[in-house]
């Protein structure tokens, strides 16, 4: 099973590489978001750059559907403000009022770069949430403060890159 989804991966991967720079077929472009390829990876196998495949993905109408994850395993519905990204949607689980603040968050602990990082953002959202106003944040580290379910109104856990804080 491991080995037919690598063999997927690689598969589109090539297919990539043999079409090139130009216009990618729809079901092609479509088919790499819905396997997990960015927009900077799908770029670097036909030799473009991610503002053109990113150009290309949303005139085609190409975008990411919001899901919320599922805390309760569906044994009720879930009404959480943890939320993902996926191409493999038909409808967003939520509505885009705006009028929301987005505070990026700093990703994983590394050295030199910690929970200091991390209380700069909640600090960022209790201020924020003082001036009632309405905050997503950003990040993909459980271990943080910054992604409790309390601290933000809308909680993205996902990869901090160009590619998904413009399409959040």
């Amino acid at each position: 099973w491991f080995l037919y989804k690598m063999k997927n991966i690689i598969s589109c991967y090539e297919l990539l590489e043999n079409l090139g720079q130009g216009v990618l077929p729809h079901a092609v472009l479509l088919g790499a978001k819905q396997i997990g390829f960015s927009d900077k990876q799908i770029a670097g196998a036909i030799k473009s750059t991610e503002l053109a495949v990113r150009k290309q993905r949303k005139e085609s109408n190409i975008r990411p559907f919001v899901k919320q994850i599922d805390t309760v395993a569906a044994e009720w519905p879930a009404t959480t403000n943890y939320l993902y990204l996926t191409y493999n949607g038909s409808t967003h689980d939520i509505d885009y009022p705006g009028g929301y603040i987005m505070v990026i968050g700093s990703g994983v602990y590394r050295i030199g770069s910690s929970v200091e990082f991390d209380w700069c953002a909640v600090s960022c959202l209790r201020e924020l949430r003082n001036l009632e106003k309405k905050t997503i944040m950003v990040n993909y580290n459980p271990e943080t403060v910054s992604t409790d379910y309390d601290m933000s109104d809308r909680l993205y856990f996902e990869e901090i890159s160009f590619e998904v804080v413009m399409d959040i």
